[in-house]
């Protein structure tokens, strides 16, 4: 009897261990900061978007007011489309407000991030933000780095181009582990 007593108590805590994993998964991913509501859809069209990823925030002033619905390739101008899903409480941003492609920390995920504009029009279901700027992509700027640099410093050339492989090793396993 005493050790059927004791089974029930250990299904009940390895139960209790599922669920707060889930609780967890949910406020880690931040899902329920944004969805609460009715949104309208914006897009926007970036020449590289890094490693932004659908779901990934979209803030203004630091505060998140929306997230990033879809993103797709424009088969014109080869692009990528950034489509936004926004609060609808945020009606009243400028139409010509801008959207940058930021970076939380100094290699930590990536989000949108809108400034506003000094229009009367405003952003409105199906809008386009006209004014991006795409990702800093730092293996990019460590390229550019290497090539610019005339010979003299050899051995910090070399250091950064291993910690810019290293990093780009880093990232290709990461997303071969997404897949």
């Amino acid at each position: 009897m005493q050790s059927r007593a004791l089974e029930i108590l250990v299904g009940f805590f390895v139960c209790l261990g599922v669920a707060a994993v889930f609780v967890l998964t949910f406020r880690v991913a931040s899902l329920d900061t944004v969805g609460k509501g009715d949104t309208y859809r914006v897009s926007g069209m970036f020449q590289n978007i890094g490693g932004l990823k659908v779901g990934a925030a979209v803030s203004m002033a630091g505060v998140k007011i929306g997230r990033v619905r879809e993103i797709s390739i424009d088969p014109a101008s080869f692009q990528a489309k950034v489509s936004m899903d926004i609060l609808k409480q945020y009606d009243k941003i400028p139409e010509d407000s801008s959207a940058k492609i930021l970076t939380s920390g100094l290699l930590g995920e990536q989000y949108i991030g809108l400034e506003p504009g000094g229009m009367d029009d405003y952003l409105k279901d199906g809008s386009e933000l006209t004014l991006t700027q795409s990702a800093l992509v730092l293996e990019n700027l460590i390229g550019q780095f290497l090539a610019g640099s005339s010979g003299k410093d050899d051995k910090l050339a070399d250091a950064i181009g291993k910690l810019a492989d290293s990093l780009q090793a880093k990232n290709n396993g990461a997303t071969a582990g997404a897949h």
